[in-house]
């Protein structure tokens, strides 16, 4: 069910990630979904988006575990675009807990700082910090919120800009998939901006639709009614706005 051609297409690609290439790798899958999605395939661009997210969740593991830190969370940011990927990197017991990336909305003037500043606040709002966090770049304030946080927790937190060892090679490999998963967003956020204007030309609208609800119900022989709600937007789907509802 695939051609020769497309077979050693996935073994070149295969071999170029076990040799350390990955970042060829990703470049090239990007490339494809962009072109997918200008032809309008969109079946094809979302094949080469899954690659890419798989390609992310194995990135994110490698080579990351640093013995010397034993309960810390690494705070990344990358800005670019107007938009700002934080990506956070969790370390408990000497071990890595994994990682998630975070996307806050913000004005363009927002400076790194002052973005983190905030974020941090957010963050740690209803989860008790670590020992030490591990920055990119220091928030406004960085005393400030490191008396607020180890006041929360009851011990001292300490904020920390590595510049050199071990720590300071975790710190740039967080900002590593920052910056790759912000590229990655980007891009599917060029590629669901193409998919909501085909929308907009097939139905005649004025305007590109922000938000697309779909509803389906379901019921268990006429008993036990319920409906469900899932949303898309520019961004695609936005499982936070997702609802159910009992009828």
């Amino acid at each position: 069910r695939i051609s020769p051609e497309s077979y050693s297409e996935l073994v070149s690609e295969a071999r170029k990630f076990l040799s350390g290439n990955s970042q060829e790798v990703q470049n090239t899958l990007s490339k494809r979904m962009e072109r997918a999605s200008v032809n309008l395939d969109f079946e094809t661009a979302a094949v080469y988006r899954d690659r890419l997210r798989a390609l992310a969740h194995v990135q994110a593991h490698q080579g990351i575990n640093v013995a010397s830190v034993s309960e810390a969370d690494v705070i990344a940011i990358h800005m670019d675009a107007g938009q700002t990927c934080i990506q956070v990197f969790f370390f408990r017991s000497g071990q890595n807990w994994g990682n998630r990336a975070y996307f806050p909305t913000h004005s363009k003037e927002r400076t790194e700082a002052e973005v983190l500043s905030a974020f941090i606040g957010q963050f740690y709002d209803d989860r008790m910090p670590p020992k030490e966090i591990l920055l990119n770049n220091l928030p406004e304030n960085p005393k400030l919120i490191a008396e607020a946080l180890s006041t929360k927790a009851g011990r001292k937190v300490r904020l920390h800009e590595p510049l050199r060892g071990q720590r300071q090679k975790l710190v740039n490999h967080t900002q590593t998939n920052a910056r790759e998963a912000l590229a990655r967003r980007l891009a599917e956020s060029s590629s669901q901006r193409r998919l909501l204007e085909a929308v907009r030309d097939l139905f005649a609208l004025d305007r590109s639709p922000d938000r697309i609800e779909v509803y389906d119900n379901s019921h268990i022989m006429g008993t036990d009614a319920v409906g469900a709600m899932i949303v898309s937007g520019p961004d695609g789907m936005q499982k936070n706005a997702y609802r159910k509802f009992n009828i």
